[in-house]
C-alpha cells in the first residue's frame, strides 16, 4: 500500500535504500533467536489490538522476549518500524485476479482490496497520513496500479497523482468509516445529534440542509456507500 508519492504533510527521515536494500539482519553481534519480520508482526498485532500509541520499543521488545537495544539493530526508531509495518500489511492481500484492461474497473477492485485491508487494520489510515518510503510490497500494490492505469494514456505524473488521490479518499472513508461505527455503539449520541440537525434545519437559517435531511434517508450499509463514493470519484476522473 502506498500513496504514490502524493500527500501527506509529514516527511519521513527514514533513508530507503538503507532500509529496504540492506539485508534485514542485525547491523553487528551475535545472531538473535528474532527476526525483523517476528519484530514487525508483533508491532502489527499491538496496532491492531490496542492502536498505534501502543507501539513502542519497550511493548515490542516484551511481544518478541527481546531486549529494547537489541530491536535498534533492526529498527532504530518507531517512524522506521512504521515502515516496517505498512509494508507487511500491504502485502496480505491475496494475488488479485488479472487485469480486466478496462481501467475503472479494475481501479475499483484495487480501492476494494486497499478498503479491505485498513479495515481489518484500523490504524492504517493514520500511519499513511504522512509521506512513507516503498517497500517491496507496497511497491508491488503500486506496480499493479500504473497498469491498470496504462489504457488510459497518462503520463506517469499523472498516473501516480491517480493513485495517490484513489489511496487518500480510500484513507479517508475508512477512517470516516470506523468513527461512525464506534459512535454508532452510542445510541445517546446518535440521537442528540439526530435532534441538534433537526433544530438547526428547522431555524429558517439553513434551507439547504432543511431540505436534504428531509429527502428519503438511505440504509446504513457500509458496502454500499463505499461503491456509491467510489463509483462518483472513479468515474468522474478526467484523462483527456
Amino acid at each position: 500500500m502506498t500513496s504514490g508519492g502524493g500527500g501527506g504533510s509529514g516527511v519521513t527521515s527514514v533513508d530507503p535504500q538503507e532500509l529496504w536494500l540492506r539485508p534485514a539482519g542485525p547491523r553487528r553481534g551475535r545472531k538473535p533467536a528474532f527476526s525483523r519480520e517476528a519484530i514487525t508482526a508483533a508491532a502489527v498485532a499491538l496496532a491492531d489490538a490496542e492502536g498505534l500509541d501502543a507501539v513502542t520499543m519497550r511493548r515490542v521488545a516484551s511481544q518478541v522476549g527481546a531486549g529494547v537495544m537489541s530491536l535498534y539493530s533492526y529498527a532504530p526508531d518507531k517512524e522506521t518500524l512504521l515502515e516496517l509495518m505498512v509494508d507487511h500489511v500491504s502485502g496480505e492481500p491475496p494475488p488479485p485476479a488479472p487485469l480486466t484492461g478496462d481501467w475503472r474497473t479494475d481501479l475499483k477492485a484495487i480501492a476494494c482490496l486497499q478498503r479491505a485491508l485498513m479495515l481489518r487494520h484500523p490504524w492504517l489510515p493514520a500511519a499513511l497520513a504522512t509521506r512513507r518510503t516503498s517497500g517491496p510490497n507496497t511497491l508491488a500494490f503500486l506496480e499493479r496500479a500504473l497498469a491498470a492505469l496504462r489504457p488510459t494514456g497518462l503520463d506517469g505524473a499523472a498516473k501516480l497523482e491517480v493513485f495517490a488521490q484513489l489511496t487518500g479518499f480510500v484513507a479517508g472513508h475508512v477512517a470516516h468509516e470506523i468513527a461512525q461505527a464506534t459512535a454508532a455503539r452510542s445510541p445517546d449520541r446518535v440521537a442528540a445529534e439526530a435532534r441538534y440537525l433537526a433544530a438547526v434545519a428547522a431555524d429558517g437559517q439553513h434551507p439547504e440542509l432543511a431540505e436534504a435531511l428531509s429527502a428519503p434517508g438511505r440504509p446504513l450499509d457500509p458496502e454500499a456507500t463505499f461503491t456509491r463514493f467510489l463509483n462518483r470519484l472513479i468515474d468522474g476522473l478526467d484523462t483527456g
